[in-house]
This record gives structure tokens, sequence and C-alpha cells, in this order.
């Protein structure tokens, strides 16, 4: 692990997680603070605590790196880019085929479960309704807590924290296996049939993501395939690539917005970027829309049951005329300040709900359950219990276009309990699916389908929901949640502005819940460009633009995103864009002195040596120091470079053991090793066995050592150092001495990314506490 000694307390604590791995609480910080950099290496990965690293996104330019570049024929330099293309291109393809298979299930099961509902109303067995619905949303909660809680616990949730950590530098651990990945399809398929207030958009982003990191590392762990040019993406820096793609596609699948899920991993969950990777996610995600369209048109034959036009959110208002004059920017300024009030307070409240949440799951499996079953009785007897408090609105005559009253599962006018020619209006957004209630909600020219007592019912129970119903162990998205309380309180205002503003109620509707999202998420862009796909309208871009920029500029005034506090309370050493401004006071050189010496290994070093660092250190890169004795002067040192646990391990494993002390030649490596298995990672110090006889033996670490490390002078900022640490994506960075001589120390320290987030060098310099201002987003 990334740190740099390790405790008794933590060892205390490692052993307590051995015995009880659901033990770990929310509301006590798991990185450790003490007058060291140090910090617990156990974070939240979905509702498992588990050990992180990070990861190894620097290029290790060792001698074999090195020949197998300057081997390579354009030829097989072409069958590599050409396979980065083809795993992006079957990225997308098969997000787009599950993500169409979730929708098909969705729909069917929750619409013939509604169907059978609406029978029993007609006949007036309400009681049997009630029953008959409470038990299917029960045993469906069911199962997708048992797969979550039993089989994958990091399926839980929406992963897209996880997500962006791993893009970050930190290794989510089992976040992406082929278990994970079935668990949060079936998972998903299960939590959103059974009504409850959660999107498919997060898990489809996660499953994205798994869908990329298991065609990359050529299947689940047990099965791999172990083709040449596969292994050649087993490394962490091929496998970030693919799983932004992944992500991607994932946004893409959720909304059909190819630009949008480009925009989304850019903006949101990608912490570095180039051109090359811009063009593969926006192919991933063109395949994505090919395959849902193809699907789409297929399914309108009325070969895939009650999948039809409906099951992916789509709210075309392409033929709507959108009218507004300057006087309508008043509302728009009022949306936008609402939507940055209320998403941060929603933000503040769902930080509570989740700490009491982790209170609750720590007694065990058993309470997660029972509390995922409460929820969802809860929410069912609220979905069919509150239309029996609206009262029947008669149909107008004059809508000759619209089926008024419907009794089916869709439709903008839902006769319920309601005689004939009237019908429900708060039963059409409460009696069906999640995606039917945005389009109902979103409906145009319907200005007097909705009340607002109706509406101001909706927007409470669904601000109930959402944050009761988060952080429950199903897969679970926030989007959608989201999306449904912005509308509410967007139409309310449109309701309440009349005949004063041009704009229609249903557009009112979009601006609130993209200021809602704006407001809580903390996006602008990539938001934008959703909700332009989504309503495919251009004239909407200006006011949704203004609506998106006030809503994220109100929030950051009270807390961070949504997905910055769920960061923080699993524990995930997330380092952020913009350095604190007291972190300029600070030398890098400071924080290298309040650790413990650096532990360096000689260019040629006993096996006995490096077995014993290995088993008495939990660090994973190690300075590589040749000695020279000069005549007049002394010894002198030179830092060769930095050799990975990894590496020392494949050495171990391998027996590459010398007789003498010696330098090796060239041909004697690349005879033992390939770039490809120094790319890979081989266990642990524990699965090695060294003879007595083998421990006398040399090994020569000049090959394997990566000569060119990023490397900083003591005297540099600590702010600079983490923009440099965050944007190259290190895993560790040296820090050299001002001064060189004979009594200076080669390396003054190893630093890595716990030592260079906020919280922990807080705790190393208490003195810094008082300058330290409440965060604020950016």
């Amino acid at each position: 692990m990334d740190v740099t000694t390790t405790t008794s307390n933590t060892e205390e604590q490692a052993n307590q997680q051995e015995r009880d791995p659901e033990s770990n609480s929310l509301h006590q910080p798991l990185l450790k603070r003490n007058r060291t950099l140090s910090s617990s290496p156990l974070a939240l990965v979905g509702t498992k605590v588990s050990y992180i690293e990070s990861l190894d996104y620097e290029i290790n330019e060792n001698d074999l790196f090195k020949h197998d570049w300057r081997t390579r024929s354009q030829a097989q330099v072409l069958q590599y880019v050409f396979l980065k293309w083809l795993l992006a291109f079957l990225v997308g393809l098969l997000t787009g085929i599950i993500a169409t298979l979730i929708n098909l299930a969705v729909e069917n099961i929750a619409g013939y479960k509604l169907l059978a509902v609406v029978n029993y109303i007609e006949r007036k067995r309400y009681m049997m309704g009630f029953l008959f619905m409470t038990g299917v949303n029960f045993i469906l909660t069911l199962i997708a807590t048992l797969l979550c809680v039993f089989f994958a616990p990091t399926a839980a949730g929406p992963g897209i924290p996880e997500i962006k950590a791993y893009l970050n530098g930190v290794d989510t651990p089992n976040m992406y296996g082929a278990t994970t990945m079935f668990v949060k399809i079936i998972g998903s398929i299960g939590a959103v049939a059974a009504g409850l207030d959660l999107g498919k958009e997060g898990p489809l982003v996660h499953i994205g993501a798994c869908i990329a990191s298991l065609l990359g590392q050529g299947g689940p762990d047990n099965y791999r395939i172990r083709w040449k040019w596969i292994r050649y993406f087993n490394n962490d820096r091929d496998r970030r690539d693919i799983i932004t793609c992944g992500a991607s596609s994932g946004v893409c699948a959720a909304f059909r917005a190819p630009v949008g899920g480009v925009l989304f991993a850019l903006e949101e969950v990608a912490t570095w970027w180039r051109s090359a990777l811009l063009w593969r996610t926006f192919f991933s995600t063109a395949v994505v829309v090919v395959v849902l369209r193809a699907f789409m048109e297929y399914c309108k034959s009325g070969e895939c049951g009650l999948f039809g036009e409906g099951g992916l959110i789509m709210f075309d208002v392409s033929g709507v005329a959108v009218n507004y004059h300057v006087v309508d920017l008043i509302p728009v300024t009022v949306i936008g300040i609402i939507g940055g009030v209320l998403g941060s307070l929603y933000n503040y409240v769902l930080h509570k709900v989740l700490r009491l949440y982790n209170l609750i799951n720590e007694k065990g499996k058993l309470a997660k359950i029972l509390l995922s079953l409460s929820v969802s009785l809860f929410t069912s007897a609220c979905l069919y219990g509150l239309p029996f408090l609206a009262s029947c609105t008669p149909c107008n005559p004059s809508a000759v276009d619209s089926e008024c009253p419907t009794t089916g599962r869709m439709g903008n006018f839902k006769k319920f309990n309601c005689p004939k020619g009237h019908y429900n209006d708060l039963a059409t957004l409460l009696l069906t699916t999640n995606d039917d209630a945005v389009r109902n909600i979103f409906s145009t020219n319907t200005p007097s389908e909705y009340r607002v007592f109706s509406l101001v019912i909706f927007f409470i129970l669904y601000c109930i929901l959402g944050l009761f119903t988060f952080g429950i162990a199903v897969p679970s998205g926030l989007f959608l949640p989201i999306i449904l309380m912005g509308s509410a309180y967007g139409r309310l205002l449109g309701m309440a502005m009349g005949s004063y503003t041009t704009i229609d109620q249903g557009l009112f509707a979009v601006l609130g819940a993209a200021s809602l999202m704006a407001g809580s998420m903390r996006m602008t862009v990539s938001l934008c460009v959703i909700f332009l796909e989504l309503t495919n309208n251009l004239l909407l871009l200006p006011i949704t633009m203004l609506v998106l920029l006030i809503s994220k500029s109100v929030g950051d005034c009270f807390n961070p995103s949504i997905y910055e506090i769920i960061l923080d309370l699993k524990g995930l050493p997330f380092l952020e864009a913009h350095p604190e401004p007291w972190m300029r006071n600070i030398t890098v050189g400071e924080l290298a002195d309040i650790k413990p010496p650096v532990v360096s290994l000689s260019g040629i070093e006993k096996v006995g040596r490096i077995v014993e660092v290995l088993r008495n250190t939990t660090h994973n890169a190690f300075a590589v120091v040749d000695y020279t004795l000069v005549p007049t002067v002394g010894q002198m040192s030179e830092v060769h470079g930095l050799v990975l646990r990894a590496h020392l391990l494949l050495v171990l494993k391998t027996k590459w053991f010398l007789q003498e002390r010696r330098r090796t030649e060239e041909w004697e490596v690349r005879e033992k090793f390939t770039w490809v298995d120094v790319a890979e990672r081989w266990g642990t110090i524990e699965e090695v066995a060294v003879t007595k006889e083998e421990m006398e033996m040399y090994v020569d670490l000049h090959p394997l050592t990566n000569t060119t490390p990023y490397t900083v002078v003591e005297t540099m900022s600590v702010a600079k150092a983490l923009v440099q640490f965050r944007q190259v994506g290190l895993r560790h960075m040296l820090v050299l001495p001002k001064y060189h001589g004979p009594s200076v120390p080669p390396v003054v320290g190893i630093l890595t990314r716990q030592d260079l987030r906020a919280g922990n060098i807080l705790s190393a310099f208490p003195h810094l506490e008082k300058s330290h201002a409440t965060k604020k987003g950016r």
C-alpha cells in the first residue's frame, strides 16, 4: 500500500477488519489522523470495506520497455492501435446490447405488474391491488438486495464515485469483476422494476466500465485469455483509457446522448484526458446509440412485449415552439437559484442520511436486508395510497388528440379510481415507471393537466424517497430521482407564472430538472448537452445554459458536489484539481522530513535484503541508489531510479539470481522477461519461497529500474507538486535535495497521493488548521 509506516493502530484495525469485513463505519474517518502522513489504507468500495492501493499510470522506462519500443515494427504499432479501436467498438456494442436488455426487462416486469394493479383497481379490489403491488416490489427488492449483500457488495450504489476515484489513480478492488457486473445488471432490473426512487443511469455507467475492464484484461480473473496482444492491455495505463470509454458509453446508453456521454466522462469522471481518447470515447458512444436505435426500431413492431417507444428517457420537443422574451429571464433566474439552494440542501441532508445508514449497515448483513425491504414497503405504500388523496379531474373535451382517460400502464390521463370521463393526475405521476413519470411531467401543451396539490405531494414524496432510497444495498443511480424532484418544482413555478410568461409548463419542468442536477452534481457542459439531446430542441440551449450556470454557482457557495461528498465518506483518497491556497506555504521537503527515512536498495542487491524489505514494509516503490568510492572525496551516491514492488516480486518468483555481484548483460534480461511481464502485478511476498542459499545470492536491479522517474527538488511548494502529481497521473514522486555532497542523502523522500491530501497534511501540521478555510467548489 502507499503508506509509509505501519502503526499498531492500523494493524489492529486491519485485524478487526479480517474478523468482520462489514464493521467499518462512516461516522468515523477511515483515514487516521496522527503526527505522520501515514493513513489507513481502508475505504468503502460499494458497501464493502476494502484495502486500497494506487495505480501505476506512469510509463516505466526501464531497459525492457526501451528495447521493446525500439524493436516494434510499423505493423506491430498499427496492430496495437487497431486493437484499441476494436476494444472501443466492442465496449460500445456490448454496453448498448446490455442497456437494451435492462430496459426490455424493466419495462416488461414493471409494465405487467402495473397492468395487473390497474385491473384490480378497475374491479374495485383496492386491497388486492395494494397487496399484489407491494408483494411484487418486495420480492424484486429482496432479490436485488440479496445479490448485493452476499455475492457482490461492490455492486451496491451507483458506482460513479469509485470510477471517478479509479480514473484519478486509486485502485478499487473487485469493482470491475464479472460477478460485480452480473449482480449490477440483475440488481438494477430488480430495483428499478420494484418502483424504488432510483435510476439505472449510474449502474449503466458502472456496467460499461465493467465491460471495458473485462475486455481489456481478456476476461474474468480466473478465465483470462492469455493471448500476446491482449496481454499488452494488462496495464493500468491502457486499462484507464478503456474504462473511460466504458463510462461514457454507459451515460450514452442511459440517455441516448452520445456527445453528452463523452462530455460527462471529460467533465465529471476522468482526471486525465487527451485527443486520442476523445476520439475513441466518441466512437464508443456512437456505436451505443446505433445499437439502441436499431433495437428500438425492431421493438416498434411489437416483438418486445411492452417495450416499445418507452424504456429510455426521451423527451422530444422538436415540434414545440419555444418563445421567450427578456421578461422570461426572471423566472429562469429564479429556477436557477432554487436549483442551487435545493441541490446543496439535498447534498447536506443526504450526507447525514448516509452516515445514519452506515450505523445501521454496520450491524450486519441482516440489517442491510431489512433496511432495503423497509424502504420498499414504504415506497409501495406511498405510490399506491397517495393517489387516493387527489380528486378526479374531468377530461378536456377539446383535447381531441389525447386519449383521456387512459386505463393502461402508460398515458398522461390515468383513470385510476375515477368515474368515466375523469382522470387522476397524481396517479398519472406515481402509478407508472420512472421513465414514464418523466415523460408525463415533461409533457407540453398540457397547462391544466396537473393541479398544484398533486405536484406539491409529488415533490415532497420524491424528496423523501430520494433521500432515503439512495444508500440501501441495491444498485442505484442519482440522476432520475433528481430529475423527478427538479421537474416538480419547475412545473410548479411555471404554473405560478401563468400568463406572465410564454414558456410552456413542460419546458419549465425541464429547466427545473436541469437546475437541481447542476445544483447537486455541479456539472454544466455535459448536462447542457445531455438535456439538449434529450429534448431535441436547440432553442432551449440559451436558457438551459443560463439555468445551469446559476445553479452551479449558487450550489458552490454552500458545499461540494454530491460525488465529492460520497468520495469523502467512503475514504477514497481522491486528489482534487485545485490545491488549497495554504499549500503554497509548505515545501515537499517539509513533508518528507516528517516521514520515516527512505528505504533504498543498491543497484546490485542481495536477495536477502530484498526479501527483508518486502516483508517489513508496505511501500510499492523503492529508490535504487548506486554508491561509488571517489579518491580524496569519499563515497558518492547516484540515484539510478525507482524499482516497483511488483518487479521485485517478479524477480523472486522467477529466481533470477546471480551467484556473484555483477552487472547483467542486456540479452540475459530479455531472455528471462518481456515488457508485458513487467507491466502486470505479481501477488504478494507471502506467495514467494526463497531458500537460505538463495538469500546469499544477488540481483541486478538496473534493467528493471525506471531510470526516468518524476522528481522534484525539496524546495518546491506542495501546491505545485500536487498539480504535477495529479496531471501526470503519478503514483510516486521522488524528492531530491537541493544541494549534493557526501553527507547529504541522495533521496530526501518519496511522496504518494496520501501524503499530498489536504486532510493528511493538516493532521501532520496542526498550525495550518487555523488558516484552513472551508472547502468550496470551483
